[in-house]
């Protein structure tokens, strides 16, 4: 059976108190500068290959090991959440996974950036509710690197729209959204900013909706330059639109295989089956 190496760090969180509020955080810089929000020490874990039939499966591009998971509408249901933000193992997919059905989750992927208090920076949406409003401001790191977007759905119709066209056009509030930034791929075209293959490399992890309507989710096992990372969006899935949703910190709950990530995380993507 074919083995592959996944990367996950050494994560410290203190299991009672919940983060302070705090400033966003501000993860890794285009010009190849970093401030992490977590340590980056990391250790390999080694995973077994999943079913063909998982919505799972690794990729490689460019020597870059890849996860990348397919939520297909006639199969899935896609709904954001929040890591609990208190409790044993805050901030993470783990504890938020505790008492959920197991068997109904395809699976699970960090969904958005977030501060020190581990709430959105940006627009939320859970459950047709709007926790966050849409964010429209200038700032530091990869967030405010415009244009950023939204990822967002109404039952099995889900769209990624840069933020200014989801503000002109949308107006009917969606069952989920999660606001993100930069955009990867921006009506196939790389975002502006990016090289090809530029010094800045991370673990990192997006989302991009492909010609059918399914939604791309990819997570890096290696570090990747943002230039390969939106190229693997645009060039081998061949989505139109995609938008990072965070790195350093990225991470996927995965059970068919096993994967559980322990980052510490704030938006979630859960992707159920029908």
């Amino acid at each position: 059976m074919k083995r592959f190496l996944l990367v996950l760090p050494a994560l410290a969180l203190s299991a009672c108190n919940p983060q302070p509020e705090g400033e966003p955080v501000v993860r890794t810089e285009f010009d190849g500068t970093v401030a992490p929000a977590e340590p980056t020490t990391q250790e390999p874990v080694e995973m077994v290959e999943t079913d063909p039939a998982s919505a799972c499966q690794p990729d490689e591009f460019e020597g870059v090991s890849l996860t990348h998971c397919i939520a297909d509408p006639d199969s899935h249901t896609i709904r954001t959440a929040l890591a609990p933000s208190s409790g044993e193992n805050f901030g993470t997919i783990e504890a938020w996974a505790v008492g959920k059905n197991e068997s109904a989750i395809a699976f699970v992927m960090n969904g958005g950036m977030f501060g020190d208090d581990l709430k959105p920076i940006g627009y939320y949406v859970e459950e047709a509710e709007r926790l966050e409003e849409l964010n429209r401001g200038d700032g530091d790191g990869n967030f405010y690197l415009k244009p950023n977007g939204v990822f967002f759905g109404t039952n099995g119709s889900w769209r990624i729209d840069d933020t200014e066209t989801f503000l002109r056009t949308v107006g009917t509030r969606p069952q989920f959204g999660t606001q993100s930034g930069p955009m990867l791929v921006l009506d196939g075209d790389m975002h502006p900013e990016f090289q090809d293959n530029g010094p800045s490399r991370q673990i990192r992890n997006g989302v991009g909706i492909d010609g059918e309507g399914r939604a791309h989710f990819v997570i890096s096992n290696d570090a990747i330059s943002f230039g390969q990372f939106a190229r693997y969006f645009r060039d081998e899935l061949e989505t139109a639109n995609a938008l990072y949703l965070d790195g350093n910190i990225s991470s996927l709950w995965h059970p068919a295989s096993g994967r559980m990530d322990s980052r510490r995380v704030g938006p979630l993507i859960v992707v159920e089956k029908k």
